[in-house]
């Protein structure tokens, strides 16, 4: 019976003195993590699993495998120009070397100010290199449908000496680099400086642009003269097609009128050609009472308007005072 308990107490002293002495640690998926002894680092473990340490003698720190936000506060930084604008920025990172992370950082918090400053310095160095204009818009796509709706409008802006003076040669600045590829700038600047932490930054992106209160009112007047000339477009455009369609009806009116005159003159030159064959008619069928009758109708017209005294001894009055 003592044989048997004897192996058994010793099984338990063992156990009892793993549980407390603890020379194990486990490292999670997801997790590496560095053992330090006496201050200095002694390896590194990047495999989750079951590891083995000393007890009492090694201490274990952990970092994540996983990737990691970084999200800075919004800081005013001048452009190319020195026009103030308020960038705020976030990037993802990781610790790919946690040796080297340990020594140069040792914590999370100790990184995310070390990033704090790299990446901030990353972000003023690129942007003051640039105008304005390319932390703003990323694409000329806005150029090119311009560009298009130029070739479109053509015609119509030919109808119209206003279009050109209205829009202008630079309403859109050409962009060269745009926010995308500044991101890509200031990633690569951030890296040269974060290598030596044993961080990897994957990414760094410009979330929000906000202009400050002294560009702001700029920026309005920007929008306004831009809309003012737009607004001075669609008039110069309207005009134009007001005076095309006028020159249209115009024309139409004039060969509506030519072709009515041309048809009255046939008439009449048709009436008058019949009127004369019929006083021929009558002159040759009785040419005393053709006389007559047109020295009456000659008395109809000029008598009630004669304010003059005449003679009465003329051949005119001879159908008035004839005896015969």
């Amino acid at each position: 019976m003592n044989k048997m308990v004897k192996p058994i107490v010793v099984i338990v002293v063992i156990f009892l003195i793993v549980i407390i002495l603890r020379p194990f640690f486990i490292v999670q998926e997801g997790e590496q993590a560095v053992v330090i002894r006496f201050g200095r680092l002694i390896r590194t473990e990047t495999e989750a699993g079951l590891k083995l340490k000393m007890p009492g003698v090694d201490n274990i720190q952990f970092y994540p495998k996983k990737i990691l936000s970084w999200d800075g506060a919004a800081k005013k930084v001048p452009t190319n120009e020195q026009q103030y604008i308020w960038v705020d920025t976030t990037a993802r990172w990781k610790i790919t070397d946690p040796s080297l992370f340990y020594e140069a950082v040792k914590t999370e918090n100790q990184a995310q100010g070390k990033l704090d400053d790299v990446i901030e310095s990353a972000v003023k160095t690129v942007i003051s290199k640039y105008p304005l204009v390319e932390s703003v818009r990323s694409t000329n796509e806005i150029i090119e449908s311009q560009a298009i709706k130029a070739e479109e409008d053509a015609v119509v802006a030919a109808a119209s000496t206003n279009v050109q003076a209205a829009l202008g040669d630079d309403v859109f600045a050409e962009i060269r680099m745009g926010r995308l590829k500044l991101s890509d700038g200031m990633l690569e600047h951030a890296k040269e400086n974060t290598a030596q932490f044993g961080i990897e930054l994957i990414d760094i992106v410009v979330r929000q642009i906000k202009y400050s209160d002294e560009l702001t009112q700029s920026v309005y007047d920007r929008m306004i003269q831009e809309r003012a000339q737009m607004a001075q477009y669609n008039r110069s455009f309207g005009e134009g097609q007001k005076e095309e369609w006028l020159g249209r009806l115009t024309k139409e009116k004039d060969a509506i009128l030519s072709k009515a005159y041309n048809e009255s003159e046939t008439l009449k030159g048709t009436a008058d050609a019949r009127a004369a064959a019929i006083y021929a008619e009558a002159y040759g069928r009785d040419e005393k009472f053709y006389n007559f009758w047109k020295a009456m109708e000659s008395y109809r017209n000029t008598m009630p308007g004669l304010k003059k005294v005449l003679t009465t001894d003329m051949d005119y009055f001879d159908y008035l005072y004839s005896k015969n």
